[in-house]
């Protein structure tokens, strides 16, 4: 093979040799980095050497604006796990048993954020109980099951996370197509839990998946708070559930949760890193961000609904106090149905009087200093589901600011304003 070595058998080559040069080279580098002696690092900014504008975020959790912010504890649980190695498998393995026992469910994994979840969940339902299976799909689905049922409301921009496993959606609109749809290729029934659309609950979705004897997935990746959503769905009867870390469980970003029955979650294991051949193996998550989501668990599950709403209230309020002296302006504080289901602060005016787009706002303030991002439904652009929208409608997003950061925001939006009024 071109003179080349896999590490297998590099490894059996040169055991002996590479163990006593690996430990010598390891002594070195301890002594040259000082790590023997504990010394503290200094923290580089690298946001600014490498000239990258960090922002203060009124908008919320999207990926795009790099989500939430983690806890002092998740972030010094995260470096105290950087400092030692650990065997990977038992610490996904250790882990799931902790979650599944905190979240009241048969078992957990621990992924590469949600949409990685959707993909594992996929590919165990097509995978379980077939390990060579693992290895063909997505391209290879001879003798698999590899329907996957859908309301038409349903159908949306992750679509692709379940089609990387090779699987193809059917549509169905009403609970007797639903129920007509199971055919002996229906693998997995798909509910988005955060649709504004679908005549079919989630009671009646998973009742007729278990009827015909085919598990269901929930995507509830941005729907925590409140903090019994972790357990509410898997004890509603579904199969499998995920959920993003890296939302309002202010875990690491690249972190996602799939809970669900102990073989389907065991199945979703062997497809997942660190296993090589599978359709998870890119969707790897290191140490530091399993341990870190585990702290972001620990940490979510010691707070409290009303105590958390109470806070995003006031830090709405206090905006909202601020703009009331310009002319027209109106706000009212908003809370969506399900996903991110926390205070924001809604805020229109007459374009007539204030000579601006909500898109025209968010934009300045963006262009200011400091930095701000406005939740991208402001203006009318596209928006989480269940948050209203409006060509002279600004969305701030209070849950993500740090202490004192409202009052900036409140000043910043304050001056836009008035000057668009004058």
């Amino acid at each position: 093979m071109s003179g080349t070595l896999s590490r297998r058998k590099l490894l059996r080559r040169g055991g002996p040799a590479l163990i006593a040069g690996g430990a010598a080279v390891y002594a070195t580098s301890v002594e040259l980095t000082g790590l023997a002696r504990g010394s503290p690092a200094q923290g580089v900014d690298y946001y600014r050497k490498l000239g990258v504008t960090t922002f203060i975020n009124a908008a919320g959790t999207y990926t795009v604006l790099s989500a939430s912010t983690m806890p002092d504890e998740v972030q010094a649980a995260m470096a105290l796990a950087a400092q030692q190695p650990v065997h990977l498998n038992e610490l996904l393995n250790a882990a799931g048993e902790y979650l599944a026992k905190r979240l009241r469910c048969e078992a957990a994994l621990v992924t590469a954020g949600a949409a990685a979840a959707l993909t594992l969940g996929t590919a165990a339902c097509v995978t379980v109980g077939n390990q060579p299976a693992i290895v063909s799909i997505p391209t290879d689905l001879s003798g698999l099951k590899n329907e996957v049922l859908v309301q038409k409301a349903h159908r949306y921009e992750y679509d692709h996370a379940l089609r990387n496993c090779g699987v193809r959606f059917i549509e169905v609109e009403t609970l007797e197509e639903y129920d007509q749809a199971f055919t002996e290729r229906t693998v997995m029934a798909h509910f988005f839990n955060a649709s504004e659309g679908g005549e079919i609950s989630r009671e009646d979705w998973v009742r007729l998946a278990h009827k015909h004897g085919v598990p269901c997935l929930n995507d509830a990746a941005a729907d925590v708070p409140p903090i019994s959503n972790l357990w509410n769905y898997t004890q509603m009867g579904f199969d499998l559930v995920t959920f993003s870390g890296g939302k309002g469980l202010r875990g690491p970003q690249c972190t996602g949760l799939l809970l669900g029955k102990k073989d389907l979650i065991e199945a979703a294991k062997l497809n997942n890193s660190p296993n090589s051949n599978t359709v998870g193996r890119g969707m790897k998550v290191a140490k530091e961000e399993i341990v870190g989501l585990v702290a972001a668990v620990d940490w979510f599950l010691s707070q409290d609904d009303a105590t958390m709403e109470a806070e995003f209230r006031r830090r709405a309020e206090r905006i909202a106090e601020y703009l009331k002296s310009i002319p027209t302006v109106k706000t009212k504080i908003f809370i969506p149905a399900v996903a991110n289901h926390v205070p924001h602060l809604l805020i229109t005016y007459d374009p007539r009087r204030i000579k601006v787009t909500g898109a025209e706002v968010m934009q300045r303030m963006r262009q200011g200093k400091p930095r701000i991002e406005l939740n991208p439904a402001s203006g009318g652009g596209p928006a989480s589901a269940g948050l209203p929208q409006g060509p002279n409608t600004i969305v701030v997003g209070v849950w993500m600011l740090r202490q004192g950061e409202d009052m900036v925001v409140a000043q910043r939006l304050h001056e836009v304003l008035r000057e668009a009024a004058s």
